[in-house]
């Protein structure tokens, strides 16, 4: 690096990954109504409580039966509903009516189906053999009494869900969603919509960064905007400090003038772990962690007895424990232009909220790379792209132009492509490293 500012050597995408997960203490744990776990990840197993089915039952609409030939007449002598089993136990001669997801009668052991029957009467003659099992669901030949059903550490979809149902479960131990922070900086940002003035721009990190965090789980209040003022930027980092498990700062982490989120975090005692990535976009990118959040200085005490009150507070957890008041809160310092705050994010916050959340990173993919890419010498670079599947095969495709400011380049971008350090060009199907990017 020639800045005299930054004349560190720039980590690795990997070594920065590394460190932040070093530093992550994954959130206690609550109990959850099973309706309200969608999203959610489970802190412990859920097992079976008892068999699934809990008994046998008919899997079609017809009649209980011994198993025999065709041909036979058969006298009913009663019906099993769903929820409504019969107490009769059917003989050699006889039949019960059954209903899908009725529980078997006592002596049958097979059920003909309504169709393969004649009926007059009350007796049915038999269209067709029935062999033994036939149209039965056996008790537990879903899942048996404790069978694991979902491990710790599973994002609980709308399967999950039905399988912890199945399994007996009412509530579920959860990890507490992580609470974040958002803060923009920025004197030009105006909000979406806004009328814009001569060098101002709308805030797209505001609504991009919240929206990832809430794809990973996350609990995140509307961003706060801030202008490139000292006192203002350390005044919220301090609140966001005190009511959030992880704070995410967008723009002003470089080393221009008016950038002054470095220098405030220093002065609220907020650990440096790193600050540049050798990455393309993202270079910028800080990480740090605070054990004690919340020292208040001089000027940040002046702040709340003038009424400060940041916008969007963040709803408290239900049962976060005491001994959560002094976890180490990790803090992420983005760059300000909007595609490489949202890749900046992807790499380093998104793992970090899994991990709070006792959840690893999804796994790494592999595809062909569509198109030869040129290298940066110093940098590893992470590339928009949307994958083609052509006999078998994924190809990773460039989603436009690429550039730390063309939002367009993440429209419809399915992955981000990791475009190693090096001389010259990375040539058409070679292998490329894919990270999925949350939708």
């Amino acid at each position: 690096m020639h800045n005299a500012s930054m004349n560190f050597e720039l980590l690795s995408v990997a070594k920065a990954q590394g460190q932040i997960l070093a530093a992550i203490e994954p959130l206690a744990a609550e109990r959850v109504p099973v309706d309200d776990a969608l999203d959610r990840v489970l802190a412990r197993d859920v097992s079976a409580a008892g068999d699934v089915p809990p008994f046998a039952s008919a899997a079609m609409d017809g009649y209980a039966v011994l198993a025999g030939p065709a041909g036979r007449t058969l006298r009913v002598i009663g019906e099993s509903r769903a929820g409504v089993p019969t107490e009769l136990v059917v003989g050699a001669h006889e039949a019960i009516r059954t209903s899908t997801g009725a529980a078997m009668p006592a002596g049958a052991n097979a059920v003909i189906r309504q169709e393969q029957v004649e009926t007059h009467g009350d007796r049915v003659t038999l269209r067709a053999g029935v062999a033994v099992a036939d149209d039965i669901r056996h008790q537990g030949e879903d899942l048996a009494s404790g069978t694991l059903v979902l491990p710790r550490g599973a994002r609980l979809g709308i399967s999950e869900l039905a399988g912890a149902v199945a399994a007996g479960a009412s509530e579920l131990w959860c990890a507490r969603r992580p609470r974040v922070a958002i803060l923009c900086t920025g004197t030009e940002l105006r909000a979406p919509g806004e009328p814009l003035g001569p060098g101002e721009i709308h805030n797209a990190n505001a609504v991009t960064l919240r929206a990832l965090a809430t794809r990973c789980g996350a609990i995140a209040a509307p961003a706060e905007r801030l202008v490139d003022d000292r006192p203002a930027i350390e005044t919220a980092l301090a609140a966001a400090l005190q009511r959030a498990d992880v704070v995410v700062v967008s723009g002003g982490v470089s080393v221009g003038p008016h950038d002054h989120v470095k220098p405030a975090l220093d002065a609220l005692g907020v650990q440096q772990s790193f600050w540049g990535v050798a990455i393309q976009p993202g270079k910028p990118t800080w990480f740090g962690t605070c054990d004690a959040p919340g020292r208040p200085s001089r000027r940040r005490d002046v702040g709340r007895q003038a009424g400060f009150s940041p916008p969007g507070e963040l709803p408290r957890a239900r049962s976060a424990p005491n001994s959560e008041g002094r976890r180490s809160r990790p803090v992420f310092g983005l760059p300000g232009n909007p595609v490489a705050a949202f890749i900046a994010f992807t790499l380093f916050v998104v793992p970090a909220l899994l991990a709070l959340q006792g959840v690893d990173a999804d796994p790494e993919q592999v595809a062909e790379l569509g198109t030869k890419i040129k290298r940066n010498p110093l940098r590893e670079q992470a590339i928009t792209v949307r994958l083609e599947h052509v006999d078998g095969r994924t190809i990773a495709v460039p989603n436009g132009p690429q550039g730390s400011n063309l939002i367009s380049s993440l429209l419809g971008a399915e992955a981000l492509g990791m475009i190693p350090a090096g001389t010259g060009e990375l040539e058409a199907g070679a292998p490329l490293t894919l990270l999925r990017l949350p939708r």
